[in-house]
């Protein structure tokens, strides 16, 4: 009988003890989390009885609470509507949160367990609790400026500071009005989200970050062209076959360079001077020789695979596995099955520009107490280190070579060394092209990194380019910046 009772005392203490970890892990590991998940209602609907802190860019609020005139005590509004629309995201009582009022709920909302004393604060003083603020890395004229360059395209376009991985612009067209999601009407709100929702030019999507993700096509030679340089398999004289129609392995279909003929004149050409005319057949030549596994080690350490936060999370890129060789040949260009985000792209111009050296992308500049005294300022972290200095300087040459004397000349600006590369990516039969731009200025000290993508051949069907639609708007931007 003793050792029944023996047996069953140990069962109850494990169950005891069982119950005390998962209480404690949900209590104190998992509360941040929990606080911030969506289908918590009930913290959604108390956070109107809450100043809800205001997220800035410079000293402009554009996002912030007033109060209300109904049975909520605040009221969420938006200063510049479909501008800043991609990155506030919207707060909503019935149809969620998106952007960085999701990301940043915990402390907009006062309830992060950093925030902790001024809770107990507000309690012993009487005064309302208020959530912290958010000051972005947001340059407003920058972000303007890469607004009216999209115009009505739809696409995305992405600045960043190189050496410190701040984002100075974010733009997604086209956007929406998040106040129209803000107010307390519930029908009417239901009915501008569903609307937004159906709607053929999916708004509600930050196209920069997430979405659909698209194929890089001959942005992506910038990865395969640093495979091969940083690997030491290649230099940028090392050449290639030079036909202007090549059959793929196994298959029997054909790949062209852009053009319809050779990648240039000769029998054989460099990886420089593909890089410059953007030829397809030597890329596909060039994977070919380094192998999947070589590819995608330098794809991942760019950050291909990966959740990026900034802190919006971002969709991870995709760099297929499990290829064959023609497969392989065909994703050397940005075909076949390799998709990314316009983020990632900006990610990889920024390392090339920062000499090898990739910092972690970022839209948070600090979060401020509600006297605007900083909580957490901003520090920047290092991402990865792809490739090395020389490397990236190799790289940096042959970008500037593609703007001054190849086929991204549209991004031209005079006086300024600009650094780029565009790509045309094909879509399917019939279909409209992805035109890319990506690059960075100026070139022997940059100041930004960027990219630009335009969905649907900016309305011109399979007759654009990257360097006729995507490179003048990027153009566009970097004058920006270079003004300020």
């Amino acid at each position: 009988m003793i050792k029944e009772l023996g047996r069953v005392s140990i069962g109850i203490g494990v169950l005891f003890g069982a119950l005390f970890v998962s209480t404690t892990i949900i209590q104190v590991f998992q509360a941040d989390g929990l606080r911030v998940d969506p289908r918590n209602v009930r913290t959604l609907y108390d956070s109107y009885a809450t100043e809800r802190g205001s997220i800035l860019v410079g000293s402009t609020q554009i996002a912030e609470s007033v109060p209300s005139d109904d049975v909520y005590k605040y009221q969420r509004t938006y200063n510049g509507g479909g501008l800043y629309a991609p990155i506030t995201g919207y707060y909503t009582i019935n149809q969620g949160i998106s952007g960085l009022e999701f990301a940043m709920n915990d402390k907009l909302s006062g309830q992060s367990n950093s925030q902790f004393f001024d809770q107990v604060m507000s309690l012993v003083s009487g005064t309302d609790p208020r959530g912290a603020s958010i000051k972005l890395t947001v340059n407003a004229a920058i972000q303007q400026a890469a607004r009216d360059a999209l115009g009505n395209l739809t696409g995305a376009a992405i600045a960043i500071e190189p050496s410190t991985g701040r984002i100075l612009a974010l733009v997604s067209t086209p956007s929406f009005d998040p106040n129209d999601l803000a107010a307390h009407d519930t029908n009417a709100v239901a009915d501008k989200f569903h609307s937004l929702n159906s709607s053929s030019g999916t708004p509600l999507i930050n196209r920069a970050i997430a979405g659909d993700l698209y194929h890089p096509g001959s942005v992506f030679k910038l990865v395969v062209a640093a495979a091969a340089l940083d690997s030491g398999i290649m230099t940028e004289r090392s050449t290639f076959p030079n036909p202007a129609q090549l059959k793929l392995p196994l298959s029997d279909s054909h790949i062209e360079n852009w053009s319809g003929g050779t990648c240039g004149p000769g029998k054989v050409v460099s990886i420089a001077t593909a890089l410059r005319l953007s030829c397809n057949i030597p890329f596909a030549e060039i994977g070919a020789q380094l192998g999947e596994a070589r590819v995608r080690d330098y794809a991942e350490a760019f950050g291909f695979g990966a959740t990026v936060k900034i802190p919006m999370a971002a969709t991870p890129s995709v760099f297929p596995s499990g290829m064959d060789d023609a497969q392989l040949m065909l994703s050397s260009f940005g075909q076949f099955d390799v998709r990314v985000t316009p983020l990632q792209i900006a990610m990889v111009s920024s390392a090339v520009a920062n000499g090898g050296v990739l910092m972690a992308p970022t839209i948070v500049d600090s979060v401020l107490a509600r006297d605007l005294s900083p909580l957490a300022p901003f520090s920047p972290v290092q991402y990865s280190t792809p490739i090395s200095p020389t490397t990236a300087e190799t790289l940096r040459a042959m970008m500037v070579d593609d703007v001054a004397n190849g086929v991204a000349g549209g991004a031209r600006i005079p006086g300024i060394d600009v650094a780029g590369k565009t790509g045309t990516a094909e879509n399917g039969d019939g279909e409209p092209y992805t035109l890319w731009f990506t690059g960075f200025a100026p070139a022997d000290n940059p100041r930004v990194a960027l990219v630009v993508v335009v969905e649907n051949g900016g309305g011109q069907g399979q007759s654009a380019t990257g360097n006729t639609v995507a490179a003048p708007i990027a153009r566009k931007i970097l004058q920006a910046v270079l003004d300020q």
